[in-house]
């Protein structure tokens, strides 16, 4: 089938620029309403706190009960906004469903799906690729990827339903672009929601529906607690061109704008925020360069 082109929008005369919204107005999520996978902890906890604080109304899921509730708790009080908590396991395609579902029945509508739920490197770390467990790369590619697939075709039905328009963010990992050969199944995922990403921002165009993925370098996802803690990721930001790792509230002012009116002429795009780490960054590839010890 041949899709019909969407129609062109005339470009704004000079004298209606006096009449559109100043910038910070075009930021503003009110009226909406967002989904935050993986919204307990972590950058999903920050981006949910940030599209509440830019007026949306917000369902976090994640799999633990009580620190979505604890998280759920913080972000009404920070902001004021409704917070819907629905436990969820991305893993499986009928929780996926019920997941929007259930934001609908409680807020009326979906506007935006943040799609930030995954399990990290954990999976299969530092196995190779011979000694790699089935399990392992299963549930990799179940949690990072195949969640994403899910949420993003039962929130596109949805959007859709009413009538079209809504906005998808996919979360990937800068792992995707580089070697990453202790986390096999993790790059992998990662990799795929990127590709994901595109090809689904291209299927929906003409309805009003943008697809972008945001792909975050080394980003500490909880202050440290401790000197050596601190210590650690000191260490390891050294080698990141801005000399620190990432916050994870970093990631909610981005967020915020891929959902918003401000980046309506943006999809299938990716917006790596690593602190320059691809561009002259060390990655951790897990080879380091010798050097000779002088006597």
């Amino acid at each position: 089938m041949v899709r019909e082109p969407a129609p062109v929008g005339r470009m704004r005369a000079d004298a209606e620029y006096e009449e559109a919204p100043m910038v910070l107005e075009r930021l503003r999520l009110d009226g909406k309403t967002a989904i935050v996978t993986g919204g307990s902890r972590g950058l999903g906890r920050e981006m949910a706190l940030a599209l509440a604080a830019a007026g949306a109304d917000v369902c976090i899921a994640a799999r633990g009960a009580e620190a979505l509730e604890n998280t759920a708790a913080f972000i009404r009080e920070r902001t004021g906004r409704r917070v819907l908590v629905v436990p969820t396991n991305v893993q499986h395609r009928e929780e996926c469903d019920a997941l929007i579902a259930r934001t609908v029945a409680e807020f009326g509508r979906l506007d935006i799906m943040v799609n930030n739920a995954g399990i990290g490197d954990r999976r299969g770390a530092g196995a190779r690729i011979w000694d790699l467990d089935d399990a392992d790369w299963h549930d990799a590619i179940e949690v990072n990827l195949y969640s994403t697939f899910y949420c993003s075709r039962a929130a596109i039905r949805q959007f859709r339903a009413q009538g079209g328009g809504g906005v998808i963010v996919n979360v990937a990992s800068g792992t995707a672009l580089r070697a990453a050969p202790d986390s096999l199944g993790y790059a992998a995922a990662k990799a795929g929601v990127i590709s994901l990403t595109k090809s689904v921002a291209a299927q929906v165009v003409g309805e009003g529906i943008r697809v972008n993925c945001i792909i975050p370098g080394f980003v500490a996802q909880a202050p440290a607690e401790s000197d050596q803690a601190r210590e650690f990721l000191a260490q390891r930001g050294r080698f990141i061109p801005v000399g620190r790792l990432g916050e994870a509230w970093e990631l909610g002012p981005l967020c915020v704008f891929l959902c918003s009116d401000a980046s309506s002429y943006i999809t299938a795009e990716t917006f790596v925020i690593d602190g320059g780490g691809l561009a002259g960054g060390i990655a951790p590839t897990g080879y380091s360069p010798l050097a000779a010890q002088e006597a």
